[in-house]
């Protein structure tokens, strides 16, 4: 038999869990804004910088929707588990 699972994480480790998730979240949003800010850059310049405009753009929406996930995951572990912010 394997490691026996607990059926419940301590906070710490659910705190750790949280900041994890938070932090995925807050690197797809500063990718979803450097995407954008390539696209317009390229757009304003009227220049291909490895892909065109609106790829940039179309990076940036997909991006910008990958942000919820761990968003989500980390407000709903916070409601779920009452779990106060510390910032």
């Amino acid at each position: 038999m394997g490691a026996v699972e607990r059926p419940f994480k301590n906070r710490e480790e659910t705190k750790k869990e949280i900041r994890q998730c938070q932090l995925a979240g807050t690197i797809f949003q500063l990718v979803s804004f450097g995407f954008a800010l390539l696209g317009v850059i390229g757009d304003a310049l009227n220049i291909t910088l490895g892909l065109e405009s609106m790829s940039w753009f179309l990076l940036a929406i997909v991006a910008g929707l990958s942000t919820l996930v761990p968003h989500m995951n980390s407000v709903t572990a916070n409601l779920m588990l009452g779990i106060e912010t510390e910032e």
